[in-house]
């Protein structure tokens, strides 16, 4: 498949892709910003955008609470027969 390149619309970072990921979003590596894959000049007839954020294109800034019933203590040990 073709390399597509394209920069980034935040801070101007110069970035290239597989044409087939045109539409979907990014983390740019250099400011972070959460940036869309710009249709492929010329190849814009099925050019569909993905919807939504999934966490393979997203990683959270880090401020986000856990989820709720998400404990992140260990569990306890049951505790031992005896005599074994």
């Amino acid at each position: 498949m073709a390399e597509f390149k394209f920069s980034c619309p935040h801070c101007e970072q110069h970035l290239k892709c597989d044409e087939a990921a045109s539409g979907r979003q990014i983390e740019c590596p250099a400011c972070h910003h959460l940036i869309r894959i710009p249709p492929v000049p010329g190849k814009t007839v099925q050019y569909q955008p993905e919807s939504g954020q999934t966490w393979r294109t997203f990683v959270p800034s880090g401020n986000v609470p856990p989820p709720s019933g998400l404990s992140l203590e260990p569990k306890p040990e049951p505790p031992k027969a005896p005599g074994k």
